[in-house]
């Protein structure tokens, strides 16, 4: 095993939590957010023009650096460094208990760990602590194998699925959403 390798995997097994933004995080926001060649924008909404989202994360990292942490984005830090994010968004009309949850690691290192469900699952019990939600809803597409797992394993179920949907190199893959009802949800063991 690498040294980077082993790096992550002990960072893998260190204490996760959600927090919100801190001015510090900043710096690794935007390295990994503006990169249009980081590994994660192969595996998060590859369909979508390279051009048009590197524009669109340029704006995003410059409105989190000039506004106050949103209760519906956390960091994702283990063991003391921000390693990704979590997001939420109320379907419409508000108030009628139906939660969009997302949720991107950034580095490759920590993939593969365990570290996407474990997130996934903390801000599932945050969101169902939080919000009115009565379901929440969870969208990939069919080439993300790995965060449909993750899901999976937390008890989200296959809610809808449009074929062919998605083109990604060529190659067309199916939009998957899944979706958990707050009474179906078991918190994984600590």
């Amino acid at each position: 095993m690498n040294e980077r390798a082993t790096s992550a995997s002990g960072a893998a097994r260190s204490a996760l939590s959600l927090r919100g933004r801190r001015p510090r995080d900043l710096p690794t926001l935007q390295r990994w957010l503006t990169d249009p060649t980081a590994e994660w924008r192969r595996w998060d909404a590859p369909y979508f023009h390279p051009a048009s989202t590197t524009a669109a994360l340029q704006a995003y990292v410059a409105q989190l650096a000039q506004t106050p942490p949103s209760p519906h984005q956390r960091v994702l830090d283990l063991g003391g460094q921000c390693v990704g994010m979590v997001n939420r968004a109320e379907e419409d009309p508000a108030g009628g208990g139906w939660w969009d949850l997302g949720i991107l690691i950034y580095d490759p290192a920590l993939w593969g760990q365990g570290v996407g469900t474990r997130a996934l699952g903390l801000w599932v019990q945050a969101t169902l602590e939080e919000t009115d939600a009565h379901v929440l809803t969870f969208t990939t597409w069919g080439g993300n194998e790995r965060m449909i797992r993750a899901a999976r394993r937390l008890g989200f179920q296959e809610a809808g699925r449009v074929r062919e949907a998605r083109l990604v190199n060529g190659e067309r893959f199916d939009s998957v959403r899944l979706d958990l009802l707050r009474r179906e949800w078991s918190p994984p063991a600590p």
